[in-house]
């Protein structure tokens, strides 16, 4: 099969849910993000977005290895058993069966688990030390869901590192959803709360725009709030449409249930007016990249 086709983006309504998380207590959170699916799903919403970590909470450290959990531990079954009637993207950190840790999103949809990323750049510099905990993952893939369509997933740091967002467009998703912790650099006080807009979140939404722009996407964003550690998480999920138009956005530094509508008709029109992703030759860039590192990649047999 092209790489470009099968299964298409779908009408949907999705929802942002960008709470915070109790660190360590998985059964409180899977709980609370159990209230929110109902939420979600009184809203008429046939998808729900979670933010990184969210079964967990993000500044583990060590507890990282306590709260790792399998694809198939039963503290996930009344996840799977909801995900019946709405799908679901949540974060967790997963265990392999080596042992080793991952800081991973999984959709869970029908009853299961469909699929599993692995974050690819758990950062380690300024604030961040993940790398100290979690195993790297290898696999950036675009996936099939019945409810969404051709979408892809990525955590966080991911989505700073453009080959990933290509490869999963190039793989034929329309939409491409971010987990996400975001942390600001400023303290807990009144400055936090001042700003019109967090810094973080203007760099950020550039980037969302240039992706879908480019792409040719929707670019949802799921990050959380609270206060974990004295690090401040600034929320401000959103979607932003193929356009580069921000048409939902939630509240900073607050709990929020954002909803809104997905047209896959945005993509097509997108894509038609404007012919750069359409165009786009990724045998050049497999070419070009086999160059410059100086490794022949052998064709992948379809």
């Amino acid at each position: 099969m092209n790489s470009r086709s099968g299964m298409l983006l779908k009408h949907s309504r999705i929802a942002l849910a960008q709470i915070g998380s109790v660190l360590g207590d998985l059964k409180r959170n899977v709980e609370r993000q159990l209230e929110y699916c109902e939420k979600a799903i009184g809203l008429r919403a046939n998808g729900i977005i979670f933010p990184e970590l969210s079964l967990t909470g993000y500044t583990l450290r060590d507890l990282n290895f306590e709260c790792a959990i399998s694809r198939n531990d039963p503290l996930l079954d009344p996840i799977k058993k909801i995900s019946r009637k709405i799908s679901i993207v949540a974060g967790g950190v997963e265990r392999d069966e080596r042992g080793a840790v991952y800081n991973t999103g999984w959709l869970f949809e029908d009853g299961e688990i469909v699929h599993a990323h692995r974050k690819v750049y758990p950062p380690t510099y300024g604030l961040f030390e993940e790398g100290r905990y979690f195993t790297a993952g290898k696999e950036a893939a675009a996936f099939s869901s019945e409810r969404l369509g051709r979408v892809g997933l990525l955590v966080c740091e991911d989505l700073w590192h453009p080959a990933l967002p290509y490869i999963e467009a190039m793989n034929g998703a329309q939409m491409l959803i971010t987990i996400a912790a975001s942390p600001t650099r400023l303290d807990t006080g009144e400055e936090a709360h001042t700003r019109s807009e967090p810094e973080n979140y203007t760099i950020n939404r550039e980037h969302h725009a240039a992706y879908a722009r480019l792409l040719g996407m929707f670019v949802v964003f799921v990050n959380r709030v609270g206060v974990e550690d004295g690090v401040n998480f600034w929320g401000g999920s959103e979607v932003v449409a193929p356009s580069g138009e921000t048409i939902a956005r939630g509240k900073f530094f607050e709990e929020d249930l954002i909803v809104t509508d997905i047209d896959p008709d945005l993509v097509r029109q997108a894509r038609q007016y404007s012919r750069h992703f359409l165009d786009d030759n990724p045998l050049l860039v497999q070419q070009w990249l086999s160059k410059i590192t100086g490794v022949e990649v052998k064709a992948i047999e379809e």
